[in-house]
């Protein structure tokens, strides 16, 4: 019995980390990082998280195994620059993984996300 609770309490835990919020608002920060990544932060966010490489597929865990090409990369920077420049507001931008927070500014810093979609 001990180890059936144990074993559920497990797989409970090992699914409840995984996450996906949506976040709205204008872009405050588009912004490069070494080793190849590219980060965003909307105005509803707390801090800029991680979001691809242009140099290879990105993925986290907890997405669901999707995956971002390096050319997707680029075009999502684009449009985030788009939306920087014009002050235009994202109307939903849809973070997935493990490590997403259950609101908009509960991100951590340097945190890697999976952006599953975008509506500009």
């Amino acid at each position: 019995m001990k180890k059936t609770l144990f074993i559920s309490s497990l797989l409970l835990s090992l699914n409840s980390y995984a996450g996906s919020l949506v976040c709205t608002g204008t872009v405050e920060t588009v912004a490069y990082h070494g080793n190849n990544q590219l980060m965003v932060k909307l105005s509803s966010m707390n801090t800029p998280v991680f979001f691809c490489n242009p140099e290879t597929t990105w993925t986290v865990a907890g997405a669901d195994g999707r995956t971002m090409g390096p050319e997707t990369c680029k075009s999502l920077f684009a449009i985030f620059l788009s939306a920087r420049a014009t002050k235009e507001p994202i109307s939903r931008v849809h973070f997935d993984g493990n490590s997403v927070p259950t609101s908009c500014t509960g991100f951590q810093s340097w945190q890697k996300v999976f952006i599953r979609y975008v509506n500009y």
